[in-house]
């Protein structure tokens, strides 16, 4: 350990660096090894549960309607996010010493906050859709179409790259005259400004007010419009009905809190600085970017109705399968 620090130190006095070292955990150094196994676990249980629902949904008749198509998208974007940092970040644990450019550090910086924009934008699709659906039922189909969903889509795609430019540019302009060891999760913007001198005080406004201002606008139109589907669920709906509606709804709004709660748990944690060692900061970081991608598929698979209906069919029909070929083996040899 000390060798490889002494060796990195070398490079840690230049005038603004231009690459840097990967290196999460600090404290772990000597059993970096073995945050493999479960950082690796993660990253397996986000690509099978999200492409799995993805790709049921795409293919179930049942599901092809805003509701599901909004859902995949979800877990498009957090699959998006978990690709772009946990690749680098399991590399950097089996390497002794994982460089990345500054320049792949801000095209990842860029991607990261990216789908972080992206993700809370689909939430206020999915709320506006329910709201549509259940709010103004005669007119839902007349105007949630496909046509209105690609002009959203790219709408959201649009706001998120004017909202994150400002962040990753403001970042490229600082000099890192300091260290050139990235003691953080990912290429996170408040991790890489520690490593900055000069007056970097705009650079954290900048971040501060695209969060709020995202977190703020998205979570309030979300709130107001459940509020909506609320009061009219409680004056139209009756019976059956009313609890479907509703058990959908809190679906929804499940997985806005659980990515809302953890977004605000990480910008209050990075801006206690200090008063919290650098592991609890990245294992914030990593329950900001992953536990979302993680427990989405898990919460809409047992609380969505029609999707758990579709994977049980699922299973069944290749447990059928299986059972079938496993019958028809000894009936081939024998007549062989």
């Amino acid at each position: 350990m000390w060798l490889w620090k002494s060796s990195i130190s070398n490079l840690t006095f230049e005038s603004s660096h231009t690459s840097f070292f990967l290196f999460g955990f600090p404290e772990f150094t000597e059993f970096r090894a073995l945050l493999l196994i479960p950082f690796l676990s993660v990253y397996m249980a986000i690509l099978f549960g999200n492409c799995l629902l993805i790709y049921r949904i795409w293919v179930e008749k049942t599901l092809q309607s805003m509701m599901y198509t909004l859902i995949s998208l979800l877990f498009v974007v957090n699959l998006s996010c978990t690709n772009t940092i946990l690749p680098p970040f399991l590399v950097s644990l089996v390497l002794t010493e994982y460089q990345i450019s500054l320049g792949g550090c801000l095209v990842q910086m860029f991607f990261i906050y990216l789908s972080v924009v992206m993700e809370s934008a689909v939430v206020l699709l999915m709320a506006f859709d329910r709201h549509m659906a259940i709010c103004r039922p005669l007119r839902y189909h007349e105007i949630m179409t496909n046509r209105l969903l690609g002009q959203l889509a790219l709408l959201c795609v649009i706001r998120s790259i004017v909202l994150v430019c400002p962040i990753v540019i403001s970042v490229s302009k600082v000099q890192f005259c300091g260290s050139n060891i990235i003691e953080g999760f990912a290429c996170e913007n408040m991790v890489l400004l520690k490593l900055g001198c000069g007056d970097i005080s705009k650079m954290h406004i900048t971040g501060l007010v695209i969060r709020v201002f995202v977190s703020v606008l998205d979570g309030s139109l979300i709130l107001i419009s459940y509020l909506d589907i609320l009061r009219t669920t409680m004056k139209t709906v009756k019976g059956q009905a009313i609890r479907k509606a509703l058990n959908t709804c809190s679906t929804h709004l499940i997985v806005a809190i659980l990515i809302y709660t953890c977004g605000f748990l990480s910008s209050i944690v990075y801006r206690m600085g200090t008063a919290v060692p650098t592991n609890g900061q990245n294992l914030v970081s990593a329950i900001y970017f992953l536990l979302p991608a993680t427990v989405n598929p898990i919460i809409y698979g047992l609380r969505v109705k029609e999707i758990s209906i579709c994977l049980v069919r699922a299973y069944e029909r290749r447990k059928f399968h299986v059972n079938r070929t496993n019958q028809a083996q000894p009936n081939t040899s024998h007549t062989k």
